[in-house]
């Protein structure tokens, strides 16, 4: 389904999250344990997952039961029945992963880095919601909510494995008939940047943190580069920032940076956890390594290592069958049609080291970064000028 956090309101915030662990707790034709024990009884997987911009419901079988997990999977999305006395439950559960996260600061770190980097846009807002906006959805809320948003035209079916193309179709056409023609078609509010310090304080022995930046949109001309930009950062162990604040300095356990994208914009985010004396060591030692990739050329050594890295990643996660799954329908989200893996390896390929160093003068302007930190930052003094591209 192509809804996600960003689509909801600020007072229904969390609401896809909240619908999607709902379809789990009884249909028309099953009960919650029935769901459960069918496909248990098969060994396979039923599971769902909610980001920014859609919704995933997906199951995993052996492929002589796939006519039983289609039926399974249609009768949760399409008959839930949304019992009142289930809902109150699943808001406990609800509530209590929020607070699980909230006590995971180097998972909670990352919910406040969006906060403040999509400051009052909907990117910003939690995937799971808040206490209070999860407390306060109400059923006729959740059942708006579906009704707008399930429709035809936004709901995207994609299989990976040994599975006949034609036997699925039929089998989809007799089970979603039924659903609502239509598409929810809004236009998106572009975010503004501007840099930004935040500081949680919270009793910990260690200063958790993300400095991130802008970076682009899944569809960008320039993906390949981006890529390739974060794998030389800090997306592997042999990245400059891991070499350097891990192995070389020591001053963190974990450090890596990672890339957001969505339909319309993306982040570029470093994680470290350190001490609070080193804390400041650590932020130089990463504005340092940004100021390098602006103005010195990526040797050809490391370019090369770079790309046979992704692509490494890239034809090994095609091995699972559910990573093949999730890239078909990405694919066809935010491209339309399928990005086959000549492309993909084509386009690697073609990245340049003054193609990279265009793009880092692009995405790292100090005005567009956003620091956030959660620790004992009391005795620290957060100056924004720490951050000087």
């Amino acid at each position: 389904m192509t809804t996600g956090s960003r689509h909801e309101s600020a007072e229904t915030s969390g609401i896809a999250h909240f619908i999607e662990h709902l379809l789990f707790k009884g249909t028309q034709n099953r009960t919650a344990l029935d769901i459960a024990r069918e496909i248990d009884s098969v060994g396979g997987v039923l599971n769902a997952f909610t980001t920014r911009e859609f919704v995933c419901f997906y199951a995993k079988v052996l492929s002589e039961y796939l006519t039983r997990a289609v039926d399974l999977l249609s009768d949760i999305f399409l008959n839930s029945v949304f019992d009142p006395e289930e809902i109150e439950k699943e808001r406990k559960v609800i509530l209590q992963e929020i607070w699980m996260v909230k006590d995971s600061p180097d998972h909670y770190i990352h919910d406040l880095f969006c906060l403040n980097f999509w400051k009052n846009h909907p990117l910003g807002k939690s995937i799971l919601g808040t206490e209070e906006s999860v407390g306060n959805i109400k059923l006729e809320d959740i059942l708006a909510f579906k009704n707008e948003r399930f429709k035809a035209g936004d709901i995207i079916i994609a299989a990976a494995g040994r599975v006949d193309h034609d036997e699925l179709v039929n089998l989809l056409n007799v089970l979603f008939q039924a659903v609502p023609s239509g598409t929810i078609k809004e236009s998106l509010e572009s975010p503004t940047y501007m840099k930004r310090v935040d500081a949680v304080e919270r009793n910990l022995e260690q200063i958790h943190l993300c400095l991130g930046t802008k970076a682009l949109q899944q569809n960008h001309p320039l993906r390949y580069e981006s890529y390739i930009l974060n794998t030389i950062l800090g997306g592997s162990m042999s990245s400059r920032l891991f070499q350097e604040i891990r192995e070389n300095k020591g001053l963190a356990y974990s450090v890596y940076s990672y890339l957001s994208s969505h339909s319309d914009t993306g982040s570029l985010v470093i994680y470290a956890g350190t001490s609070p004396e080193r804390m400041l060591e650590v932020i130089a030692i990463t504005v340092d390594e940004l100021k390098k990739l602006k103005q010195q050329r990526i040797p050809e050594q490391e370019l090369k290592n770079a790309k046979e890295h992704l692509k490494g990643n890239l034809l090994l996660s095609l091995e699972s069958c559910d990573n093949r799954m999730t890239k078909l329908a990405k694919n066809e989200i935010y491209f339309g049609r399928q990005v086959t893996i000549e492309e993909i390896t084509a386009s690697i390929e073609k990245v340049t080291s003054d193609s990279l160093m265009h793009l880092a003068k692009e995405l790292f302007v100090e005005d567009y970064f956003t620091l956030q930190l959660i620790g004992k930052t009391g005795d620290t003094r957060i100056d924004p000028s720490i951050i000087s591209l």
